[in-house]
């Protein structure tokens, strides 16, 4: 339930963003124009949906966090993902607040956005981590898990999972400059394969060809973890998601492009991206947790 929350604040952040209603409640927080309930007027009920959905998000990370503490401190790896959740939607939430009742930057703007994913993929790991362990206490068959994964490709999934960060972080720095048109057309951008990099033209390309290079990296982890882990299922399993989520989120970033001219469907498209990236990189940072987990049993 939790990461269901998460996900549907992170999905609110993204609609306020793209059509505009950050300020539809004024420069006030928690308030909205000075009201409990705000005037229904569409902006300000995304606006305030989304306070809402971020504040029941940072309820059920408490409220998780204190069962786990509670009844589960002996496992260790879902406590850190528990903690890790409730931290970054607190801090989420306050970058959200000041916001609202001063201006930030772009930058500041798209730090945030970052914040959300990670409080996302840290819900995302809680609920995987908690399958895992539930799936393993019920079975009476004993799991082997296999030979040791290898330290370079322990190495190839922390650096896969930190660059789809970085991706990210310019991803949401071309919503918050306003530069989503800086490119027409796809894959070509403004019909040249090198346009002049200025403005936002060069921010939009950046973040192209960072995109490319993702789905190269996730490509070549997701053949060794298929290929090259068949004793670990679970490895193959998550690989072969990491490479279908970066192929439907290129993919899903054409359809942006070419919906730039219709609100309509631009929203659509901007969600499936926002929606395709946030999986992708709860993947990347659960299988981040696993291969440490494992490269461990070569000590």
């Amino acid at each position: 339930m939790t990461c269901l929350i998460m996900f549907l604040a992170l999905l609110g952040g993204v609609v306020v963003t793209k059509t505009g209603s950050g300020l539809e409640c004024g420069n006030e927080w928690p308030l909205c124009n000075g009201k409990l309930v705000p005037a229904y007027t569409l902006g300000s009920l995304i606006e305030y949906t989304h306070r809402l959905s971020s504040g029941l998000a940072g309820l059920l990370s408490l409220a998780s966090m204190i069962v786990f503490w509670r009844y589960a401190r002996n496992q260790r790896d879902l406590l850190v993902y528990a903690s890790m959740t409730l931290l970054f939607v607190v801090v989420q939430g306050g970058m959200g607040a000041l916001a609202v009742v001063k201006s930030q930057s772009a930058a500041v703007m798209a730090l945030h956005m970052g914040f959300s994913l990670i409080a996302f993929a840290s819900s995302l790991m809680l609920a995987l981590g908690s399958k895992r362990r539930h799936e393993s206490e019920k079975s009476t068959i004993v799991v082997v898990e296999g030979q040791a994964v290898s330290i370079g490709f322990r190495n190839l999934t922390w650096i896969t999972a930190l660059y789809s960060y970085i991706v990210v972080y310019i991803g949401a720095f071309v919503s918050h400059t306003d530069s989503r048109g800086g490119c027409t057309g796809w894959p070509l951008c403004n019909g040249e394969w090198i346009p002049e990099l200025s403005g936002g033209v060069g921010i939009v390309f950046v973040h192209r060809v960072a995109a490319a290079l993702l789905f190269i990296l996730t490509a070549i982890l997701g053949h060794f973890a298929f290929w090259k882990h068949k004793e670990h299922k679970e490895i193959q399993s998550l690989g072969v998601a990491a490479v279908l989520l970066c192929l439907a989120q290129v993919f899903s970033g054409a359809a942006v492009v070419f919906t730039l001219n219709n609100e309509r469907l631009y929203i659509f498209a901007a969600l499936a991206h926002i929606l395709l990236i946030a999986g992708l990189f709860g993947v990347l940072c659960y299988m981040s947790v696993r291969v440490w987990q494992l490269s461990r049993r070569r000590d």
